[in-house]
This record gives C-alpha cells, structure tokens and sequence, in this order.
C-alpha cells in the first residue's frame, strides 16, 4: 500500500509541477519510449548479468513483498509465543524424549499443525525443530547454544538481503546509464545540425529526457524499493530473534511463562501483545 501511495505522490507531484510551471510533456512522452528502452534495457541487462538466477528470482519476489508488506504480523507472533509455549512445558514435565515425534516430523505434528503459516516457514520450523534437537543430544550450554542460534539467523538474514541489495546496485547505476542514453541523443543531435533550431532543440529536450529518466528511476522508485525491502527483511528477521530467546531460556531451565515472557520482551513493538494477553492465550491451550 505504502508502494502505490508513494508513486502516486512522486509521478503527480513532479509531472504536476512540471505542467504548472508551463512545461510542454510533448517532447517528455515522444522520448520517453525510445530512451525509456535504452536505460531500462541497459539496466535489467546489467542485472541480470551481475546476479544468478537465484537473486533475480528473489529480486521478482523482493519487489512483492514491499507491496504486500511485512510477512509476520501481530497474530503471528501470538502464535508463535503459544507454539513455543507448548513446547517448553512439554519438555519441562515430560523432558525431551516427549517432543521427539515433533521434532523429527513436523508435517505430522498435532502442535505445529495448530499454527499452519509457521509450519510452512520452513526456516522458522528448522530454527525451531533443530534447536529441540542439539538439546537432545545434550547440547546444552546456554552460550553456546545462543551462539550456534546466532549463526544460523544471521546466515539466513544475509542470503534474504540478496535482492536488496542487488536491486540497490541498480539504483547505484541507473544515472549513470541515463547519461548514456543522453548522449546518444546528443551524437543523433549532431548528426542533424543543418537542421532549424526548433527541430534541435527539439532533440536536445529528448535527449535530456535520458538523463532525467535515468536519475529519476533510481532516486524516486528502485532505490526506495530497495530501502524498503531491507526494512521488511529487518522487521521479519525479529520473529527468528523471539525463537532464539525463547529456546536459551529454556535451556537455561527457567519455567514456561518466563520463557515466553523473555521472548515477548523482544517483539518489535507495534506488533508486541501486552503480558495479560500472552496468558489468556496459554490458559487456552489444552492441557497435557
């Protein structure tokens, strides 16, 4: 939403402007085709080069997240506290050899089936499964289970900054090839010298249109894309971070609630439920 509101205030306020000011879009739109074909074209052939199928794959992907938003919302974390919840008190009054029917299969497990979207994370149920898992091969030194934890979030979160980053690169380039495209206008300008002065200045105006399109896609659309995209995969890594604290409280032996209260704490505010409603929400949950 946040995408389509900002592009429609970018293009209505420039070209808006423009027209109030006594512009003629005449020109803009009889250039806008041919270079539009150059800088575009330079710039996702560039892409493509630079990336592997995988990052461009991801960039597509990238782009519909940012109209879409944040993948963890509010509900979901509730659910994630209540999923964990279940787990630590299962393996505080039936130790661990309780919980190995779903760890090894979560597909099939009654529990993770209660919470689909989080099921079908298949990184956040691997975080999860596979921490029960060092704890049932008696990896259990706190430290350095928070460490090995930390690992593999921030693996995860550096291959999801992939499209982001490739898609700032280019941003980076795009003015650049704009004035490619600017001066193929001026050779073209050149080539027709004899030509009267209305007709040059003419395609010098188109010419100019290239360097404009250039600096203007990578400062008011793929740039902002970009930065909004890094944000999301920010704000969606804190969901992995509550699966983290969770699990070194449990390790560390604390009782059920604290655990969960630990992790609550570290829920990205706006999202965060109050503790009221965390323990009306395990008093919900069936009884072992």
């Amino acid at each position: 939403m946040t995408l389509i509101i900002g592009l429609a205030l970018v293009f209505g306020l420039v070209f808006g402007g423009f027209m109030l000011s006594g512009g003629k879009l005449d020109i803009v739109l009889h250039a806008l085709p041919f270079e539009g074909m150059m800088i575009v074209g330079a710039a996702v052939g560039a892409f493509v080069i630079a990336n592997s199928f995988a990052v461009v794959k991801s960039s597509m992907g990238g782009i519909l997240k940012v109209i879409k938003g944040p993948k963890w919302k509010a509900r979901d974390y509730e659910d994630l506290l209540n999923l964990l919840y279940e787990f630590a008190r299962i393996y505080k009054q039936k130790g661990i050899l309780a919980l190995d029917e779903h760890i090894e299969k979560p597909q099939e497990s009654e529990i993770f089936k209660r919470y689909p979207k989080i099921l079908k994370d298949h990184f956040a149920t691997e975080l999860i499964t596979d921490s029960f898992r060092m704890l049932s091969m008696q990896f259990d030194d706190r430290y350095q289970t928070e460490d090995v934890i930390n690992r593999k979030i921030k693996k995860h979160h550096h291959e999801s900054l992939h499209a982001a980053h490739a898609i700032q690169t280019m941003a980076d380039g795009l003015p650049a090839i704009g004035i490619v495209a600017a001066v193929l206008g001026v050779i073209k300008t050149m080539s027709s010298i004899d030509q009267p002065p209305e007709v040059l200045g003419g395609m010098i105006g188109g010419a100019l249109v290239g360097t404009f399109l250039g600096v203007f896609l990578a400062y008011c659309m793929v740039q902002p894309v970009s930065g909004r995209l890094k944000q999301i995969e920010d704000e969606d890594a804190a969901f992995y971070h509550v699966i983290r604290d969770v699990f070194v409280a449990i390790v560390a032996n604390y009782p059920p609630n604290i655990c969960i209260e630990m992790g609550r704490g570290n829920i990205p505010t706006r999202m965060q439920p109050d503790f009221y409603k965390v323990e009306a929400g395990q008093k919900e949950l069936a009884p072992l």
